[in-house]
């Protein structure tokens, strides 16, 4: 199934300028400008992946493949990396317009609020008006995705998919206990050791390390990794781990309350980031709402070795709302 997804289905990269920052943008299928589109089959919907930290779009290129042909191949599925988590390769030209608003910056872009209105600058740019959207969020993209739903209303989106959220106490989390004084007491000392240690090293050889690495994971994508050794992007993941830490706490109950209907939330039973414990507070505070457990035992990380299943799972759940907007 794999080895079929990858030579069958298109995935086009781009680099843009949002918000003033270097932004990559994986689309798969056939659909890369929604606006300029007069075909036939130009799809009234796009499904809207916003990735975890580190934001590494490449990663979730097996992902959005599958789910592009588990949705048979009618809606396009376009992933974002977050701000300062890519960098263009040199030869690589980055898309702008003088009338762009995204050209604007943000302040503290690579902060939490900031990654919230670079999704927001692009959805708001890059896709037409009328266009629905279904947005996966997976980890910390589930906050963002949930801050998209309250500070944009105007957008017309029908779903939201929250999968093993990070939208609460992350810091009190097992893996959040050690990574809340790792980031926030000794970020600069990463900081330091990232450029120190990374920075001399020949681009041939972080390739090699990383193809090591994708092999290990069982990863596969035709997209440039680079970043996950690129001291500028790391210490970006590091700076917006920090902030989650300290301002993912408390649930923000009143925008799931509004928006319940459209959101279906996805917890692991193996995920140290947000244990079963959350998911038996959320059932017992929205009984009501669309919250499921995983039984397969996926892990958080579901990009490494489980994007088939995840997708398979994702389109089954999306399958009566999409059957709604084929064109």
């Amino acid at each position: 199934m794999d080895s079929e997804i990858k030579e069958e289905i298109p995935v086009h990269e781009e680099f843009i300028l949002c918000c003033g920052v270097e932004t990559q943008v994986l689309k798969c299928g056939p659909w890369t400008d929604l606006f300029n589109d007069q075909s036939a089959n130009r799809p009234k919907l796009l499904i809207f992946v916003i990735t975890g930290n580190p934001g590494f779009s490449a990663a979730y290129v097996p992902f959005v493949k599958a789910l592009y042909s588990s949705v048979n191949k009618h809606f396009p599925v376009w992933v974002i990396s977050h701000a300062g988590h890519a960098l263009a390769p040199k030869d690589k030209k980055i898309l702008t317009t003088s009338d762009d608003p995204n050209a604007q910056e943000v302040k503290d872009i690579y902060g939490l609020c900031g990654q919230v209105e670079h999704k927001l600058a692009f959805l708001r740019t890059h896709v037409p008006k009328e266009m629905k959207l279904v947005l996966i969020g997976h980890s910390i993209g589930c906050y963002i995705s949930l801050q998209i739903l309250k500070l944009a209303p105007e957008l017309p989106i029908i779903r939201s998919l929250l999968l093993f959220p990070t939208i609460e106490r992350i810091s009190e989390s097992p893996n959040g206990r050690i990574a809340t004084p790792l980031f926030c007491r000794f970020r600069y000392a990463l900081y330091v050791s990232a450029y120190l240690l990374l920075k001399p090293w020949p681009e041939k050889i972080k390739s090699l390390m990383i193809r090591k690495y994708l092999q290990m994971m069982n990863l596969q994508t035709e997209f440039s990794l680079l970043n996950l050794l690129e001291p500028f992007c790391l210490v970006n993941a590091a700076y917006l781990a920090s902030q989650e830490m300290m301002e993912v706490v408390k649930r923000d109950n009143e925008t799931i309350k509004e928006h319940l209907s459209k959101l279906t939330f996805y917890y692991g039973t193996v995920d140290a980031w947000c244990p079963k414990e959350y998911y038996e507070d959320m059932k017992k505070d929205f009984p009501e709402g669309d919250i499921r457990l995983c039984e397969k035992k996926i892990p958080h990380a579901f990009v490494l070795g489980f994007h088939q299943e995840m997708a398979d799972m994702v389109a089954d759940w999306l399958k009566d709302d999409l059957s709604k907007y084929k064109y």
